[in-house]
């Protein structure tokens, strides 16, 4: 068992009115959480075309990974963001945080779609589309962590893991029409218009979206376990938190969001490129694989809230980095058979695994972090892990075929990270699904 302490057991704090999660906290930011992640993920299904565009190189592979590289900008930011949002989290509250991301994220998507190409404006495209990358994922930094907090605090104790799976689930289903949006777009208009202006189309219709996310969630209001940390803290009551704890918080998040985050754009923005640029299939048909996959990624989240709910957390994280550690290459096998029904069925066991990671990896972000500092805490161990290890990720993959010209070699690395973070997880992880969310 893991050595970090947990709270006894103690069902969530709620004012006058506010006996659980409502239907209108669940729309407001399963909504807006859905605009954010469509938005971050249109990039990548539009990588290769961003890089001819932004990176003209007439080396092979070069204006990909440019491209990649600057995908990877979007992690790097999101610590940043986690340092800002954090603490605006944990002062003003969980809804001020969801109000500033979800605008944030829509005005500075709809600029990348607006922005000039290389060919217009020169050196100064990519750069704007680097600060442009940056900002974004500041956004991002802050989102998810606050989402994920909003509505688990706002759960019964019995349901966290089942609120925390509308964060994954909407996030899924945002990838999902992302998947889509750019199969159909790639279907209905030539190679030409898609590269003159079909893929901007997501981007600038972002802000769309973006004003119907504000509308909703202005509305909101905070957490019980805000409120409830709010009147600890006008009474003096609130207790310290222990430096160890915090240590021991922060690693753990650190690794169960490095397992998630790995995993997940491996499966959802590398898995793509990779069908397109190693085995060169065509785009509509690697989107459609894709989107197959994504499906059942998305029907299994509520499940595995449920599962969650009644037989805890440790076991679930744990089979989510055994199997992702041991199926890493078997999964790579497939997708280079070049057989579509073997690549589908590689897509759905990376599905069902991530899957697992994702609803773990949101209400354990709320669980192990004492309350006056979970909004901070959580956002930088999701966000660092981000920046050092998922970020990088789909560029790694890209550069190793690219150096050793072994299609399998992308698992290696998918394998090695899940492992270390099974590691971290068997030694330090309890069991949380008991704790008091509102101690600390």
């Amino acid at each position: 068992m893991g050595t970090a302490t947990v709270a006894p057991q103690h069902a969530n704090a709620a004012p006058p009115g506010q006996p659980g999660l409502s239907k209108k906290q669940v729309v407001a930011v399963g909504i807006g959480n859905f605009m954010e992640w469509f938005d971050f993920a249109i990039y990548g299904y539009f990588a290769a075309i961003i890089g001819n565009i932004y990176f003209p190189s007439d080396a092979a592979g070069v204006s990909l990974l440019s491209s990649l590289a600057v995908f990877a900008v979007g992690f790097v930011s999101r610590p940043f963001g986690a340092l800002i949002l954090g603490p605006i989290g944990d002062r003003f509250g969980r809804k001020t945080v969801l109000m500033i991301t979800v605008f944030g994220m829509g005005v500075f998507t709809t600029l990348i779609g607006l922005l000039p190409g290389y060919g217009t404006i020169g050196i100064l495209a990519p750069i704007l589309l680097v600060v442009l990358r940056f900002l974004q994922g500041m956004m991002v930094g802050g989102e998810w962590s606050a989402a994920g907090i909003f509505l688990v605090e706002s759960a019964p104790s019995n349901r966290r893991a089942s609120a925390a799976s509308v964060v994954t689930f909407t996030a899924g289903v945002a990838f999902l029409m992302g998947t889509a949006t750019a199969a159909a777009i790639n279907a209905n208009l030539t190679e030409a218009q898609v590269y003159s202006w079909g893929w901007r189309v997501p981007f600038v219709l972002s802000i769309v979206m973006t004003f119907i996310a504000v509308f909703i969630r202005r509305k909101l209001n905070d957490t019980p376990v805000y409120h409830e940390l709010q009147e600890k803290k006008a009474n003096n009551t609130l207790k310290p938190v222990a430096r160890k704890d915090k240590l021991n918080a922060f690693v753990l998040s650190f690794a169960f969001s490095a397992l998630f985050l790995v995993s997940l754009y491996y499966f959802i923005t590398y898995a793509n490129n990779h069908l397109v640029s190693v085995l060169g299939m065509s785009k509509t048909s690697a989107l459609w694989l894709c989107s197959a996959s994504l499906v059942v990624y998305c029907i299994l989240h509520p499940l595995v809230g449920r599962f969650s709910d009644h037989y805890g957390r440790r076991k679930l994280a744990l089979f989510a980095a055994a199997g992702l550690t041991v199926m890493a290459y078997p999964i790579f096998v497939m997708m280079n058979s070049g057989k579509p029904a073997l690549i589908l069925l590689g897509l759905t066991i990376m599905a069902f695994l991530v899957a697992i990671s994702a609803v773990m990896n949101v209400v354990l972000l709320v669980e192990v972090f004492p309350a006056s500092i979970r909004s901070t805490g959580a956002a930088l161990g999701h966000n660092v892990s981000s920046a050092l290890l998922a970020g990088p990720g789909p560029f790694i993959a890209a550069a190793l075929i690219q150096y050793t010209g072994n299609p399998n070699v992308p698992a290696w690395y998918l394998a090695g990270v899940s492992l270390v973070c099974f590691l971290i997880l068997y030694t330090r992880l309890p069991e949380t699904k008991n704790v008091n969310l509102s101690a600390g």
